[in-house]
């Protein structure tokens, strides 16, 4: 049995950590920080069944715990990380502060200077689906977005394969509310999202296209060449078109991915059935079915329908792809845990429902 720490306990996230580990059989809760309802209760702070305590971040007994999630903002996060594991912790960040390689790149994208940026070296990018092998022994993991974890997988069999034509991906993503986090404002307001959709951040503005982008250039890179002088040769761009829907959880990506002449040929839907095979966490939905936001909500599923190829008249086959999650779940706390088990050597799907 292992203890967990829980810093942004009353965020949306932190509410799904408390709900996952209350039936979790290998790991307890040992501490609930949050710095506007500490000397409160969980369940005090928002309507949940948790009536745990919280604490400030300050005051939280850090040397009992085994493990910490860091539900808290970009900037404050890496502060907080950076010292629990000064404490010999390890650190599982829910923020966006260790998922970019490139400080600079993490500067432009979140208009400050990374706050420390020795750390990011160590990091391990979240993602089992690709770094499986990497996460048992980290002890900085950086939980991946939760546009990048749908749209990373909803390409991923097509960039291993080499079957993309040329270097770009096009991505039209929906969001639900919650995405936008707990702390409101004039775009999140129930007046401005209930009976609208609004695109956003579109184009290349959006914060996580340049998490896409490195983590799709790599799959890239590691398939294409071992010379690493090449890697900076080597891109993947996205064209991201982000949309916040009316609803409180959830997220479709619509993939567009231009085939090489070779790839038009492919039965993508038994390729990405063979990919994900084993996978316990991704779902390839059977021909003919199309992947919905309800496919996936209150699990820690990815599910993806595959197909058609569209274009072939026009000698650009494309290959439509659909990828479906609960963007706190598989996009934040579902996965999170999931790479705990990993860490600490538990069954990976221990506490997530299967």
């Amino acid at each position: 049995m292992i203890k967990v720490g829980i810093y942004g306990a009353t965020g949306y996230t932190g509410v799904e950590l408390a709900r996952i580990l209350s039936r979790h059989s290998k790991a307890t809760i040992g501490f609930a920080a949050s710095e506007t309802y500490a000397g409160q209760r969980l369940s005090d702070a928002l309507p949940c069944p948790f009536d745990m305590p919280l604490v400030k971040t300050e005051d939280a007994p850090l040397d009992t715990v085994d493990v910490v999630f860091s539900c808290l903002p970009h900037g404050p996060s890496a502060e907080l990380c950076h010292h629990a594991l000064a404490m010999g912790k390890r650190v599982i960040d829910l923020s966006a502060d260790f998922r970019l390689r490139d400080p600079a790149v993490y500067a432009r994208a979140y208009q400050h200077e990374h706050p420390h940026p020795d750390l990011l070296a160590q990091a391990v990018y979240g993602l089992p689906e690709v770094y499986r092998s990497l996460i048992p022994d980290a002890d900085l993991v950086a939980n991946p977005g939760c546009y990048p974890t749908s749209v990373i997988l909803g390409a991923l069999p097509v960039l291993e394969l080499g079957a993309l034509e040329g270097n770009l991906i096009i991505a039209d993503s929906k969001s639900s509310v919650s995405g936008a986090g707990r702390k409101p404002t004039l775009t999140t307001h129930f007046v401005e999202v209930n009976e609208n959709l609004a695109p956003y951040n579109i184009g290349h503005a959006h914060r996580h296209v340049p998490e896409m982008e490195q983590e799709l250039s790599s799959v890239v890179r590691s398939q294409e060449s071992e010379d690493r002088s090449q890697e900076s040769e080597i891109r993947i761009a996205v064209m991201f078109t982000p949309h916040l829907l009316p609803i409180s959880r959830g997220m479709l990506s619509a993939l567009y991915l231009r085939l090489t002449p070779q790839g038009a040929q492919a039965d993508w839907h038994a390729i990405y059935t063979r990919r994900f095979d084993g996978e316990p966490f991704v779902r390839v939905l059977p021909k003919g079915q199309i992947a919905t936001i309800a496919h996936a909500n209150h699990t820690n599923n990815a599910v993806i329908s595959v197909g058609p190829v569209v274009g072939m008249e026009q000698d650009s086959p494309t290959l439509l792809v659909v990828s479906c999650i609960d963007n706190l779940l598989k996009g934040a706390s579902g996965q999170a845990v999931q790479n705990m088990n990993l860490m600490f050597g538990f069954d990976e799907r221990e506490g997530l429902g299967y």
